[in-house]
């Protein structure tokens, strides 16, 4: 491989880099569970009971997924065929990126005292929606990066990348800057860096300003290395892009294969997304972990996650992606289904002792890595065997129209359920089985390497 090619691929892993902090300490292990302790705190101050004081807390934080859900599924289709009609896709992920840094920026002011809940949902969402729409204008650059031989490498080693670079950046927060709520200390015992104010959780809440920062530091080598392909100019028409798009989706009824993943992926990248996104708050809620255990936790997982999308990209180039793809979902219902019956003291009725339960929910934290890790990778290189480089940022529009159109029934159905049952376990298994059962029941009309083979 030539070495400027090399360097457009590392460049372009820099994004995964770059954007993970998002996912692994924004919406998982450090503001997720802090948002989550904060309105706990604020409905118990209301007269609500802890239990469902802590179920309302969760059900706040899923109808704010389902807002940020409901937008990118109706936009990003749209975003994909005007970027492809005007044959630029870099423009757009400045313009994404610069969402992405002021709502991570923003969370910041979520004050443990007074604290506006709805004003955080919004700020964090609007991040959310930057990462999302940068993600897909970066991901319809892959198929100008390397040949379908080595597309699940790239891709698998692309999430290994950006995994590691999450698993940095938590380690960073954990031990100079996450301070607990009840000494005002980090995991090193020292209060956070910075001189900032472990009683007002500054150390905590900086989790926003530090995603943001890394974030414009690390895009730097997207922005200098990754460069678009020249191809003719051409006159911008919102009318022939809409139509563009619109043939594309009347195609479906036709390319049976690229329906049933698209369709197949609403359903299962909507569970995964929701896993990720109630996996702290479940482990704040139920087995009463503080966000520095959470943070830990997340680690694991996230090694996990390096290792094995690595090793699945690896899979993915032997293989094909789709033996990689349900490999994942038979191992993320597994772990919903040992969510579902466990509790601090026991198992399916099965007694538990003293910390037991913790080292499961850690064993299930590096399934949910693993199996997550390879899920998306192994998804993205299936969705490049489904397009062409010219249609490729509207074909990954339509992609995270799939794994947004549905993407406010995960939060919500979890929303409505942990309501009903006032069960945090019940709340969050339940309907991921569901989303995960049906995922897997539509890939038997995916053609192993979509369209590209037999």
């Amino acid at each position: 491989m030539a070495a400027s090619a090399r360097k457009q691929i590392w460049g372009w892993w820099f994004f995964d880099w770059a954007s993970q902090p998002y996912s692994t300490l924004m919406l998982t292990f450090v503001f997720g569970p802090y948002f989550a302790q904060v309105a706990a705190t604020y409905y118990l101050g209301q007269g609500l009971s802890d239990t469902a004081a802590h179920a309302a807390a969760q059900s706040a934080w899923g109808y704010g997924q389902t807002l940020s859900g409901v937008l990118i599924a109706l936009l990003a289709p749209i975003l994909g065929a005007v970027a492809d009609q005007s044959g630029r896709r870099t423009g757009w992920v400045w313009f994404f990126s610069i969402l992405y840094v002021v709502g991570a920026w923003a969370v910041w002011y979520l004050t443990p005292q007074n604290p506006d809940i709805l004003m955080a949902l919004v700020w964090f969402g609007v991040g959310l929606i930057g990462m999302e729409f940068a993600t897909i204008f970066t991901n319809a650059m892959m198929p100008d990066l390397t040949g379908d031989e080595d597309m699940g490498r790239v891709s698998g080693s692309g999430f290994a990348f950006g995994y590691l670079g999450g698993i940095i950046a938590l380690a960073i927060m954990l031990a100079f800057f996450v301070d607990s709520p009840t000494t005002g200390l980090t995991m090193l015992g020292k209060p956070p860096a910075l001189g900032l104010d472990g009683a007002t959780q500054e150390g905590t809440r900086s989790v926003g300003p530090f995603t943001a920062i890394w974030y414009v530091v690390f895009m730097v080598p997207f922005f200098l290395w990754v460069k678009e392909p020249k191809r003719a100019a051409r006159r911008f028409h919102i009318g022939e892009a809409l139509s563009d798009l619109w043939r594309l989706i009347l195609s479906l009824r036709t390319r049976v294969s690229l329906g049933a993943h698209l369709i197949s992926s609403m359903f299962y990248r909507d569970a995964l997304n929701a896993l990720y996104a109630f996996g702290g708050i479940y482990a704040s809620g139920v087995l009463g972990w503080s966000i520095i255990k959470i943070g830990v936790f997340g680690i694991v997982g996230a090694i996990a996650a390096t290792l094995f999308s690595w090793l699945g990209g690896k899979w993915d180039s032997a293989r094909g992606p789709l033996p990689v793809i349900k490999l994942s979902m038979w191992t993320l219902i597994l772990v919903c289904l040992v969510i579902a019956g466990m509790d601090p003291s026991q198992i399916y009725g099965i007694p538990l002792g003293a910390g037991q339960a913790d080292i499961i929910f850690y064993v299930c934290g590096c399934l949910i890595g693993a199996a997550g890790g390879s899920l998306q990778s192994a998804s993205r290189t299936m969705m490049v065997f489904h397009t062409t480089p010219e249609k490729a940022t509207e074909a990954f529009g339509l992609y995270a129209l799939s794994g947004k159109a549905t993407a406010f029934i995960a939060p919500f159905l979890i929303a409505i359920t942990t309501a009903i049952s006032e069960s945090q376990r019940i709340g969050i298994s339940v309907p991921l089985i569901a989303l995960f059962l049906v995922g897997l029941v539509l890939l038997k009309w995916v053609r192993p390497l979509g369209e590209r083979g037999p």
